[in-house]
């Protein structure tokens, strides 16, 4: 059950696939080098995240931040993202620049040495802390791990900024307050009666297209200043509404036309109209 001793056996298992892949020609035995290499993204794969446990319960309040994979796009944030960063790595640092111009991985090798390097000199003390103290963490423990996790971090957050376009701070703040827009819309519609505990819980699938319309209401008429405001650019808005600016515009100036009373009628027949 210790920490330790599960790395000490997953750092085995990287160490003894390696080995086969090294000993083996990929030319004579192509099938046999392909399961080796599914072999050893899985035993990586395994060995950090017992690492990653191991830095939660050893180095918790002093981990690297994590908060720029906010700016990720979401189908990037997936469970092994940290061993695609690991062979991203390995391939940089054989000159391999896979998605990449040459000139960006040329300028992200230093720090894939960096980050391997690290890697191994926490394979190494890790290996020979479960051999003498597998329940303790000492300060030279302590000091490899905050490093690695520091270079990962860097080198994460470096990697993917040069594959794809991070969000900005300012498209990260206007999606907060879409966010909060539905939030509002959700708490507003429950209040009036158009939507009820019960379908938020049991997960209604109408709700996929009834709270985007209220919202949409809401974002004009109850609170113009958010983030549908038609006072901004479409240039200032997000992404998600700035192609429909115009056409937001004249549903704003239908809207305005509404009395109370049709205006409810309006909202009651978008909850339910497919």
């Amino acid at each position: 059950p210790r920490l330790l001793s599960q790395f000490f056996f997953a750092d085995e298992r990287v160490t003894r696939v390696v080995a086969e892949i090294n000993g083996l020609d990929a030319e004579l035995d192509p099938q046999q080098y392909l399961v080796l290499l599914n072999q050893l993204h899985l035993s990586q794969a395994h060995l950090l995240a017992v690492l990653e446990r191991i830095m939660e319960e050893c180095i918790p309040t002093q981990r690297h931040s994590r908060d720029y994979l906010v700016k990720f796009p979401e189908e990037l944030l997936v469970d092994n993202l940290g061993n695609h960063m690991l062979f991203a790595a390995e391939c940089l640092l054989a000159g391999t620049f896979l998605e990449m111009e040459e000139s960006d991985g040329a300028q992200l090798r230093p720090q894939a040495r960096n980050l391997l390097c690290s890697l191994e000199l926490v394979r190494t003390v890790l290996r020979e802390q479960s051999l003498t103290q597998p329940n303790s963490y000492p300060e030279p423990v302590r000091a490899v791990l905050i490093q690695f996790d520091r270079l990962f971090a860097e080198f994460e957050l470096s990697y993917v900024s040069s594959l794809v376009a991070v969000k900005s701070p300012d498209e990260i703040y206007r999606q907060q307050e879409i966010i909060v827009l539905f939030c509002e819309t959700v708490e507003r519609a429950l209040h009036l009666g158009y939507l009820t505990q019960e379908m938020i819980d049991g997960y209604e699938p109408l709700l996929m297209f009834t709270i985007p319309r209220l919202a949409i209401i809401s974002g004009l008429l109850i609170y113009p200043e958010g983030p549908l405001s038609l006072e901004r650019s479409p240039e200032e808005m997000s992404r998600v509404f700035s192609p429909f600016y115009n056409l937001l515009k004249k549903i704003r100036d239908l809207l305005r036309v509404l009395s109370a009373e049709e205006l409810c009628l309006l909202e009651r027949s978008l909850c339910t109209a497919e």
